[in-house]
């Protein structure tokens, strides 16, 4: 499948801004089951420094500085997208989870995808035992990890409410596990702190997903929103797989990945400082859309590169 991505952030300042500086993870790259066309970034008023750099979990890091005072701050990021993931293994022939948590403190590698990057806390998913707890009655001695996983993320849909008012971005791990309600930003965290643990390596992902319209309804223009899941080292036979705890699927070629990391701090799509004062109003705008392109056809550029 072939995605058109369009992805608006609009800020829109109280007072004037003199000047702002700001970190963009809002561009695809390519890896297993994803393959970029084009992408890039508009960013209007237009930044007097541009830099791009790829990331430790290569994630690819866009910073601009805008000098000009400006009273809105517009970024678009458009991409076309090619997804063509491997199916899922068969959850009852994957090993043992204890298996593979043994394998994931025994590996010695300190490659970007080596599961030591996410077995400990991080700055935003401390070790909670209450999660622990949780998710240790999906993980029962010698159960096949994936089919573990996949029950966990199950119970996370059935039993948090998604509910975009009991969170903020900046809600401690803790307070959404008590509240049993968030949005997917949660669940992940969620799934994560569980995960690890167990002494199992996870990682967060954030990206897109595409939504269908109810049956007979037009697709609503802008109603898409990124999306966060999880990723579960399953060990060294089968690596990474993706694991979506707000739907209750593991992902496959409706997920768009842009980020990976340890959690949200490590993937936050835009971040930064600006030099003024009063209040900001945020809208974002998420179009991801199977893509008129056909086959054979040149891909078009979207927009300029930064």
């Amino acid at each position: 499948m072939i995605y058109d991505i369009r992805h608006v952030t609009t800020y829109r300042y109280e007072t004037t801004v003199a000047s702002s500086r700001c970190t963009l993870r809002l561009l695809p790259g390519n890896e297993e089951g994803q393959r970029v066309f084009d992408s890039g970034l508009d960013v209007a008023p237009t930044p007097a420094i541009t830099t791009e750099r790829v990331d430790f979990f290569g994630t690819r890091v866009i910073t601009v500085t805008i000098e000009a005072p400006h009273r809105e701050l517009r970024i678009t990021a458009l991409s076309r997208v090619e997804v063509e993931r491997r199916a899922a293994p068969a959850a009852a022939l994957t090993p043992e989870w204890e298996d593979v948590r043994h394998d994931a403190f025994g590996s010695s590698s300190l490659a970007p995808s080596a599961p030591a990057h996410f077995l400990y806390p991080s700055r935003l998913v401390p070790l909670h035992e209450p999660a622990t707890i949780y998710a240790r009655e999906s993980f029962e001695p010698g159960r096949p990890v994936v089919e573990a996983a996949a029950e966990l993320m199950t119970r996370i849909r059935d039993d948090f409410k998604y509910d975009p008012k009991a969170t903020a971005v900046t809600t401690p791990l803790s307070e959404a596990f008590e509240a049993r309600g968030g949005v997917c930003q949660d669940f992940a965290h969620i799934m994560i702190a569980g995960l690890r643990g167990l002494g199992l390596p996870a990682a967060y992902v954030s990206g897109y997903i595409r939504t269908l319209p109810p049956p007979g309804k037009p697709r609503l223009v802008g109603a898409d929103a990124s999306h966060a899941w999880v990723s579960l080292w399953c060990g060294p036979s089968f690596g990474w797989i993706d694991f979506d705890p707000t739907n209750a699927v593991i992902a496959s070629n409706d997920h768009i990945v842009i980020a990976r990391g340890r959690d949200y701090a490590d993937v936050s799509p835009i971040d930064g400082v600006i030099r003024g004062s009063g209040k900001q109003k945020l809208s974002v705008s998420v179009d991801v859309a199977p893509s008129q392109r056909k086959a054979g056809d040149p891909p078009a550029r979207l927009l300029e590169l930064v």
